[in-house]
């Protein structure tokens, strides 16, 4: 199946998401753990989340 322009770029922006996630992960380290509780509530909030995509994605919504 040939992709479409529209999904090549779809799939760059999730590369994106990942690289910026790795950064984030590596980063977790050095990180207070109120720092890290501020981070995951930001995260959480965030809208829409990575979570909510994926469950539109998969039919959910």
């Amino acid at each position: 199946m040939q992709a479409t322009g529209e999904l090549i770029r779809l799939l760059n922006y999730v590369d994106d998401i990942s690289a910026t996630l790795r950064r984030i992960h590596a980063s977790i380290p050095t990180l207070t753990s109120e720092e890290r509780k501020r981070l995951a509530d930001y995260m959480r909030k965030a809208d829409p989340n990575y979570l909510a995509i994926l469950d539109n994605l998969e039919g959910g919504k």
